[in-house]
């Protein structure tokens, strides 16, 4: 599965200094606004350990991890929804994107320019949801109008309900709030898919601290958590600049001993993956043989099916049966050998709802 999330926020927030410790990729990390002017695109690996566990079980020749394609966007401005600065091209850029990721500075430093003048993460998050909010707002606007008459007559049942779903988008908009706190049913977000609202992404908030508030926090912090209290998002603390100086050290011995003095007990990228993760409803199935140990990404509630077909359309198509082990019996009993002996290997059919952590084998017939 193609993911891409996308890092967001207002210049000089330390946006490019976080993709550059996520990224294969290295993106110019300066001190001054529109560092970034086109999207840097890089694809960083998912932190698993459990991949790590079977590769030590397996022995295999090849160990593939999953990962996620990460997209450093330029800095916005207010009136990006206008066109000011670069606002058209970035807001393109979020469209793509199936999360949001955004970057809020919450350190002071007089060495490092804020582009209104003051240290406000809360202010900084209120002008990039506006902006994002105007532009939703003038997709649902658009849409509006053409389905209007025809909800109005009633006849046309799917008018009627699309015309119903984007009035409750327009509500929550008008209110000053993101499309994805409208009070929108499973059975309705169909009838919107095609405006790729922005405000409609999941969300995480990446707090930007000093590295004496990495572990606890500070006073910038605790005013986000209060400002998105009522939000579905998720929120994070981080510290790219430590981050990057971890990124920078070449042998894990060396980032265990540099995390170990800070007292802390894996990278902060690390987690912002896996809560990246988390924010998409993202589960990972592993295959493991001789040749390859591999983790695979599927979405929550994923049938056997179509997990099958993440690995290539012909499984799914052609699916019969799928052998699988839990994680945990596979670890315990150290191979897929004595699982099958003592029947921890289960066939499953076209029903079954896939596990994260599974270890799988499909059968299939094209």
């Amino acid at each position: 599965m193609a993911l891409k999330c996308g890092i967001v926020g207002l210049p000089n927030v330390g946006k490019s200094t976080l993709f550059n410790c996520l990224s294969n990729a290295q993106a110019q990390a300066a001190n001054f606004p529109f560092c970034t002017i086109e999207p840097n695109v890089g694809t960083t690996t998912v932190p698993d350990e459990r991949l790590n566990k079977l590769s030590e079980l397996v022995k295999p020749q090849n160990i593939v991890p999953t990962t996620v394609e990460i997209v450093d966007i330029a800095g916005l401005v207010k009136g990006a929804s206008k066109g000011e600065g670069l606002g058209n091209k970035f807001l393109g850029n979020i469209r793509e994107c199936n999360a949001i990721l955004h970057v809020l500075r919450c350190f002071d430093d007089d060495n490092v320019v804020h582009v209104d003048g003051k240290v406000n993460p809360v202010s900084d998050k209120e002008i990039i949801d506006a902006e994002l909010q105007l532009k939703d707002l003038e997709s649902v606007d658009g849409k509006m109008k053409k389905y209007e008459k025809l909800a109005k007559v009633g006849a046309d049942k799917d008018a009627v309900r699309t015309f119903a779903a984007l009035t409750k988008v327009k509500t929550a908009l008008e209110s000053g709030n993101s499309a994805r706190t409208a009070a929108l049913e499973e059975n309705e977000l169909p009838y919107i898919a095609d405006l790729h609202l922005l405000t409609i992404k999941p969300v995480m908030y990446v707090c930007n601290v000093d590295e004496a508030s990495a572990k606890t926090g500070n006073k910038h912090v605790d005013a986000v958590k209060e400002a998105i209290k009522n939000e579905d998002a998720e929120i994070l603390i981080i510290t790219a600049q430590m981050e990057s100086e971890i990124a920078a050290l070449e042998t894990y011995e060396e980032k265990q001993m540099f995390l170990g003095e800070m007292g802390l007990d894996e990278p902060g990228v690390n987690k912002l993956i896996k809560s990246a993760y988390k924010l998409l409803k993202l589960d990972t199935y592993f295959t493991a043989g001789v040749k390859e140990v591999r983790a695979w990404t599927i979405t929550k509630g994923m049938k056997a099916p179509q997990a099958a077909g993440v690995i290539h359309t012909d499984f799914e198509k052609g699916f019969i049966k799928a052998e699988v082990i839990a994680y945990n019996d596979f670890v315990t009993l150290g191979s897929e050998a004595a699982c099958r002996e003592v029947g921890k290997l289960r066939i499953e059919g076209k029903e079954y709802v896939v596990n994260d952590g599974d270890v799988m084998h499909f059968r299939f017939n094209v």
